[in-house]
C-alpha cells in the first residue's frame, strides 16, 4: 500500500517530533483517516522526503516522529517555464496539475486579448493562491519533491521582455514541430500558449517580432490546455526523460 504524500511549509528534521500544520493535520486525519502507529511521507520542497510515524490524533492536530529523511532525483533533465493564457473554468487548473506530472519547472499565467477571465487585483491574488495548492496537490500525487514556481499573472506585453533564444509558441499554421528543431536544453526552455481562441493577430506578430520560434503538433487545432500538455510531452519525448 503506498504511504500518503503530504506537503507541508514546515521545517523538516530526522529524529524529531513535528506538529503538523492545521491544513495538513485536517487532511490526515479527517480526509485519509490515518491513525495513530501508520506512516506518512512528508516533503516541503527541498528535494527531499521524510518519512514518519503518527504519534497522536486528536481532530485536525496530528503529531508525527520523523524517522528519516531520502534524497531523490525524480526532475525532468528539461527546465521547461510554461507561459500559458488563462482559460476559464478548470482548464487552468487542469494545465497546471498534468504540467507538474510532467516536469514542468515554471509556470506564468498570461492576459491575452482573448483571455476571457477578468479579474481585479486582489480577485488575482487569490486565485493565485489557488493554483498555488494545485500545483502542491499534483506534487503530492506524482512524487515531485521539488514545488514548481508559479509567477503572478502578467500581461502579455510585459512577459515579451523575458523572452529568450530558447522560446516556442504554439501555433497551427507554422512550418516546424519539435523533431526537427535543435533546443539547447541546458537553459530554460520557453513555451508560450494562447487561451481559448489563441493568441490574435497583432501578437502573433509581437511575439514573432520577439523572436519567439512558432511550432506546431499535427494538422489538427488543439485546444489550449491539450497544447500546453501535448507541447511539454512531446518535448520530454525528443530531448528528455521520456
Amino acid at each position: 500500500m503506498r504511504i500518503p504524500r503530504i506537503f507541508t511549509t514546515q521545517q523538516l528534521t530526522p529524529s524529531s517530533e513535528l506538529l503538523l500544520e492545521k491544513e495538513a493535520g485536517n487532511h490526515v486525519s479527517r480526509v485519509l483517516r490515518m491513525t495513530v502507529g501508520q506512516q506518512l511521507e512528508l516533503f516541503n520542497g527541498d528535494g527531499n522526503s521524510y518519512f514518519c510515524n503518527i504519534l497522536s490524533v486528536e481532530r485536525n492536530q496530528v503529531s508525527v516522529h520523523i524517522v528519516e529523511s531520502k534524497s531523490s532525483n525524480n526532475e525532468s533533465p528539461l527546465n521547461i517555464h510554461l507561459y500559458q493564457g488563462v482559460s476559464r473554468g478548470d482548464k487552468m487548473e487542469l494545465t497546471l496539475q498534468k504540467g507538474v506530472e510532467l516536469g514542468v519547472k515554471q509556470f506564468t499565467p498570461l492576459i491575452t486579448e482573448r483571455c476571457g477571465v477578468k479579474l481585479d487585483d486582489k480577485r488575482w491574488q487569490k486565485k493565485h493562491e489557488h493554483w498555488q495548492k494545485v500545483i502542491e496537490s499534483a506534487c503530492e500525487q506524482c512524487g515531485r519533491n521539488t514545488i514548481p514556481i508559479l509567477h503572478p499573472v502578467i500581461k502579455l506585453q510585459a512577459a515579451l521582455t523575458h523572452l529568450n533564444a530558447n522560446s516556442f509558441f504554439m501555433h497551427p499554421e507554422a512550418k516546424t514541430g519539435f523533431k526537427s528543431i535543435s533546443a539547447n536544453i541546458d537553459s530554460e526552455i520557453q513555451l508560450w500558449v494562447g487561451p481559448e481562441g489563441g493568441f490574435s493577430d497583432e501578437e502573433i506578430s509581437s511575439v514573432t517580432a520577439h523572436g519567439c520560434n512558432p511550432v506546431q503538433l499535427g494538422p489538427r487545432v488543439l485546444r489550449t490546455e491539450t497544447a500546453a500538455l501535448a507541447a511539454v510531452a512531446v518535448m520530454n519525448s525528443v530531448w528528455g526523460d521520456f
